[in-house]
């Protein structure tokens, strides 16, 4: 699992990192919001450790600007102990707040916890297809099965409205974006590739002659 740490103090993120390291963790690291959010945007990212006093941006509005782009969990650290600033934060919806000093152990132990609690509530699973999205991580049959991000996202959406008809243009705009200019050829060849994938299970794609496609599932009694 991938951790954005988000300090302008080199030493911190260098401890808060060596001791994730230590623990199973894939570090990423920041010196301000600004570039925590480029890397945000660039690295599929579980969980956020972020500072608040920062220079360029401060970690709260760091926060808000990473919370539009995905909700995941953060841990703010800050050198205050203010009532004040620990309501900021979790109006914001953050998980924990931590003050400095702290106990590197002790703030492995409170992401190992948020990554457990938060990862019940991040499962997607149907026939023998299961989604650990908080990993980011597709499973067939419980073998691990790599996915590019796009079909990652689009085996997801599909899944998430299982059973619902969903046009090309629905696809691309939920899974491209609004401002992208490719036709409806892309979603076909993802939707060929992802299927292959999904070996013995690929047939849950149904194609919806003139329209799209959806994933066609029924629960068993």
């Amino acid at each position: 699992m991938n951790i954005l740490v988000v300090d302008d103090e080199k030493l911190i993120r260098d401890v808060i990192s060596e001791y994730l390291t230590l623990a199973g963790f894939k570090v990423i690291e920041a010196e301000d919001g600004m570039k925590a959010i480029e890397k945000f945007k660039t690295n599929h990212i579980n969980l956020v450790i972020m500072d608040i006093m920062m220079p360029n941006m401060d970690g709260y509005t760091a926060c808000k600007e990473i919370k539009k782009i995905n909700e995941v969990p953060f841990i703010m650290l800050s050198a205050r102990s203010e009532e004040y600033d620990k309501l900021i934060g979790f109006d914001l919806g953050i998980d924990d707040y931590v003050t400095k000093p702290f106990s590197p152990k002790e703030l492995v132990a409170r992401v190992k916890a948020i990554l457990k609690r938060d990862n019940k509530d991040n499962m997607l699973t149907l026939a023998g297809i299961k989604i650990d999205d908080l990993a980011h991580v597709v499973y067939i049959d419980n073998k691990e099965i790599i996915l590019t991000p796009k079909e990652y996202d689009l085996l997801k959406y599909l899944i998430e409205n299982k059973n619902i008809a969903l046009s090309r243009e629905k696809l691309l705009s939920k899974i491209w974006g609004y401002d992208f200019y490719g036709d409806d050829r892309t979603i076909d060849t993802h939707i060929k590739t992802l299927r292959a994938h999904l070996g013995k299970y690929r047939n849950l794609i149904k194609t919806i002659r003139g329209m799209g496609y959806k994933i066609e599932y029924k629960e068993e009694n």
